[in-house]
């Protein structure tokens, strides 16, 4: 089952005090970014966000599951998705912690 669009704007509705919150559609699901960094996933309408120490410590014991079948586990938070506060809060740590993205290469020309 694909998530729903309107799901995935309610989610980023809700991380906005996090910052520049915004999505993007991917294999018929979609990642979540802040600041250019993909924080977290939405897959089947659940929220999963990256596994970071910060997300540890503020959720003290994550629930964890795979967002598709072979993924790593990443933390399922679909249950705070109503509390923008707490939300904005764990996807901006989430985000502090997470490296910056690899410059892309520029795609060669065809001839």
């Amino acid at each position: 089952m694909a998530s729903d669009q309107s799901f995935v704007q309610y989610v980023c509705d809700q991380m906005q005090s996090a910052g520049d919150v915004s999505f993007r559609k991917m294999f018929g699901e979609y990642a979540l970014y802040h600041a250019d960094k993909v924080v977290a996933l939405v897959c089947d309408n659940q929220l999963y966000l990256k596994p970071t120490a910060a997300g540890r410590t503020i959720l003290e014991t994550p629930r964890e599951a795979p967002p598709y079948p072979g993924a790593k586990p990443h933390f399922m938070v679909t249950e705070l998705i109503d509390d923008a506060d707490a939300l904005a809060e764990l996807v901006a740590a989430t985000g502090r912690e997470l490296p910056e993205p690899k410059p892309r290469k520029p795609r060669k020309r065809r001839s």
